[in-house]
């Protein structure tokens, strides 16, 4: 009815000038010969008037036209925006197929498919919501973290950019006897256009990995599929001989499985803290200084970054315990581990409170003596800059690693570099 009503007075408006000549060149034919060109002259400068007033009213009506039309699609690319964030929350379940185009085209770095019904049936396979699913995997689980994009080029008022979402994807392969868990991040680009039953839908669905599609400089592109499926099947390898861990691993939440490297957040925690000479003396330290709680792992060392450390000192950290899901300061210490923090023997050991933060992580298996932990430093902050990842300045000054196994651990190692990364140095 609205539009029925728009169309009849932007129709009127063109008639109305005509009507208005008409009845001046009326008038005319009504004056004495002596005023026929005055009053002409001034009728078609009125109806040029007219004429002009009209052709502005219209244009003005066409152009809020144009602006309804583009907020009304804005609005509706916010709310497919909304639903691509409950549908990851939800694996996907359920699925809200009227935002998908029927021949909707899905394409990953080892999978490409059309068609909503494929594209629905791919994701209920990952979660174990198919029969095939069922069999082969278990424990699913995607994560997001950001959606970004979709906007609507004011020029044309139908044009939309791309959507992106960041994310990162768990699951469980099953069907192998030792559990593997495969993990990857990434990012998925949607493209996006005007139609369906909810004003707009997502037309194609490309998703890249970080572990093999980013390129120099941060930018992402495809690579073969034999790339992907070397990435998939590295990760379904059984640990043989891995070191025992010495405790309970402080979690994190995986946002990055880079090239060679990865990028986590960390919840606020507490340590323990000590400067130390030789790290078997450290370790017995922090042992007697916790004693009656469970510390966790890692072990996190702070050493100069030079082969002279004489006058610089190193430091231990034990963490403690960390900030629940939904908190931001961690749980209390038990009193009687900081009463004995206090004693003269231990004067030196600290409790601090270590503020969430995203640390960039590198690994190694060697023994974590200074030429290893000097190469994997080395190592991981190239392949950051690669990346794109800013690395804090003068933070090569000193080397943080960190131990997972008990210091005379028999077996493979876990050791780890770590670099802190300031919030405007990551996408996250």
């Amino acid at each position: 009815m609205g539009k029925l009503l728009l169309t009849i007075l932007i129709r009127l408006s063109f008639l109305l000038p005509l009507y208005q000549q008409q009845a001046m060149i009326g008038a005319f034919s009504s004056c004495n010969n002596n005023n026929v060109y005055r009053t002409a002259k001034a009728g078609r400068t009125a109806s040029n008037v007219v004429v002009t007033d009209a052709t502005t009213t219209t244009m003005k009506m066409s152009s809020n036209k144009e602006e309804e039309s583009t907020l009304l699609l804005s609005d509706q690319v916010q709310r497919l925006k909304k639903v691509l964030s409950r549908e990851y929350i939800t694996f996907f379940d359920p699925m809200q197929c009227e935002y998908y185009s029927n021949d909707v085209t899905f394409e990953d770095p080892m999978t490409s498919l059309a068609g909503v019904k494929n594209y629905q049936n791919n994701v209920d396979m990952l979660a174990s919501r198919t029969l095939l699913g069922k069999f082969l995997f278990q424990d699913a689980g995607i994560v997001l973290h950001s959606v970004e994009g979709g906007d609507v080029d004011p020029n044309d008022g139908t044009t939309i950019s791309n959507i992106t979402t960041r994310w990162t994807l768990r699951v469980t392969a099953k069907v192998i006897p030792w559990s593997p868990t495969a993990r990857f991040t990434g990012i998925s680009v949607y493209n996006v256009s005007p139609g369906g039953s909810e004003g707009v839908v997502v037309d194609h669905q490309t998703d890249y990995w970080d572990s093999i599609n980013i390129q120099t400089g941060g930018k992402y592109d495809k690579v073969d599929k034999s790339i992907a499926v070397k990435d998939f099947l590295e990760q379904l390898k059984p640990d043989n001989g891995n070191a025992a861990a010495a405790g309970v691993e402080l979690p994190y939440q995986l946002l990055r499985r880079g090239k060679d490297y990865e990028l986590r957040r960390y919840p606020a925690y507490t340590t323990a803290t000590i400067p130390y000479d030789r790290r078997d003396e450290g370790y017995d330290v922090l042992a007697s200084v916790t004693k009656g709680i469970e510390p966790m792992s890692p072990s996190v060392m702070v050493v100069p970054n030079n082969d002279d450390d004489s006058n610089n000192e190193k430091t231990m950290s034990w963490p403690l315990v960390y900030a629940a899901p939904g908190e931001s300061t961690p749980a209390a210490i038990p009193q009687v581990i900081l009463d004995r923090s206090q004693e003269s023997m231990f004067d030196d050991c600290q409790i601090e409170n270590v503020e969430s933060q995203v640390v960039a992580v590198g690994s190694f298996s060697d023994a974590s003596v200074a030429p290893i932990v000097r190469k994997a430093d080395k190592k991981l902050r190239e392949s950051l800059e690669r990346d794109g990842i800013l690395v804090p300045n003068k933070s090569d000054s000193s080397m943080k690693f960190a131990q997972y196994d008990a210091i005379f651990s028999l077996g493979k190692r876990r050791g780890e570099v770590w670099i802190n990364i300031n919030d405007d140095g990551h996408p996250y």
